[in-house]
Parts: structure tokens; sequence; C-alpha cells
């Protein structure tokens, strides 16, 4: 992260995807001076296991905690695509928009989830491949070239992202440090109240995969990613 980035744009299917796997890192960024979006595909609907939740409800409320967590990191600009939760497919329709949102806002940086089924189940949740798969389809071709969704333009021209990192687990290419703001992820963490019965319990959870995460490298607590510069 030693170039400077002006812009980054984080690119999740749910809300809470971004805090789970890149808060430290976006509350480095936002810290440094670059300016961060959240993109959020689907509006949580799906997200609870509570009988007597309905998923319009559901959807208000992880919007609210979505903007909250964004806000105690930093991000002040959260927008939603209101895909349904647990449907999402690899459409034009989704395509289109997600390449839409890397124009308006034009990033330097995208933050994505990966493509990838791993062992890690709930990182690798079918929206959350879906829309890691989009994401970089996105950033290369799509949101680059003139000619891909003429209906965009000219309102939203098209637009070079410089680098994506890859929220990824196993054999990562990039390590971010970030044992200086653990208690702010957690704090922002702490905001998608209706995803936790337990929360004492996820944090430690987050805090050791963390500190494993960190550890081959130095680190007390590391976030990690493959990382792509894309070439001009």
């Amino acid at each position: 992260m030693a170039e400077k980035l002006e812009r980054a744009l984080v690119v999740t299917a749910h809300p809470d995807d971004a805090e789970f796997g890149a808060a430290g890192t976006i509350a480095k960024l936002v810290r440094d001076g670059c300016e961060v979006t959240y993109v959020i595909v689907t509006n949580g609907n799906k997200g609870s296991g509570d009988r007597t939740m309905t998923p319009e409800r559901l959807a208000r409320i992880r919007e609210d905690e979505q903007r909250n967590a964004a806000r105690t990191l930093g991000v002040e600009r959260v927008e939603f695509l209101g895909y349904a939760d647990g449907e999402v497919d690899d459409t034009r329709a989704l395509r289109r928009d997600v390449s839409r949102e890397i124009r308006r806002f034009r990033p330097d940086l995208v933050i994505c989830q990966s493509p990838s089924r791993s062992y890690n189940l709930g990182a690798s949740h079918r929206d959350h491949r879906i829309v890691g798969g989009v994401a970089l389809d996105c950033v290369y071709p799509l949101a680059r070239d003139h000619m891909a969704f003429p209906e965009l333009m000219p309102e939203f021209e098209p637009h070079k992202v410089r680098e994506v990192y890859v929220m990824q687990w196993e054999s990562p290419q990039l390590a971010v440090d970030i044992a200086d703001v653990i208690d702010l992820k957690i704090k922002a963490l702490a905001c998608h109240q209706s995803q936790f019965a337990d929360f004492a319990a996820v944090e430690a959870r987050i805090r050791q995969r963390a500190a494993e995460l960190g550890k081959p490298h130095g680190y007390a607590y590391a976030e990690t990613f493959d990382k792509v510069v894309l070439m001009r």
C-alpha cells in the first residue's frame, strides 16, 4: 500500500462482507486519505435465523447496519444494487450494474471477493464467488471498453482500474498489517447486530484468524489478498 491510491471501490455480495474480509485494510486506506466507496450487490434479505423476521424488514435492518459499519471505518458512501440474497447470477444486468459503478466512482483500486471455492465455505458462499467473478470481469474488460454496455454512454465513460485486491486466505500474495486497526475492524463488525447471537465468540474467531494470517509475515494481525496490477 506504499503507492498513493486516491479512490477505492469495495464490491461485495452482502452487508458485512467488507468488514469480515477487508475492514482493517479499508480503515488504513481511509486514514491515508483514500476515498473509499462500497458497492453491495444484494440486500441481505435472507441472513437471519429468526422465524419472526421478514425479508423486507431484514433488508432495511441490514442496510442500516452496513451504513453504520462503513461510517465506523470512515466510509461515507455505500451503494446498494438491491439483488436478492442467495439468488445472484452472473447476468448481463449485474455486469452492467457493476461496470456502471466502476465507471461512476473511477477507482484506482477495487477490492472484491474471490471467485474460487475454498475450504472456507463461509467465505466462498455462492453469492461471494459470483460477485467476485463479476467484479473481475467488469474491471477487465467491461468497465474500460467503450463498446461494452453502450447504453451507459455518455453518462458513464470507460475507466481503467489500476489494481485489484482479491480477498484470499489460501496462499495469499499480499498481507496487510492491521495490528493498529484491529479494534476498529471489530467495532465495525459489531454494527451488524442482526447477524450475531454471540459476538464475543465472533470477535475471538476474527482475532484468531487475523493472527494466523499475520504470523508468516511477522504481523500481530493481518488481512490477506491476491493483488492484481493491471497493465496500462
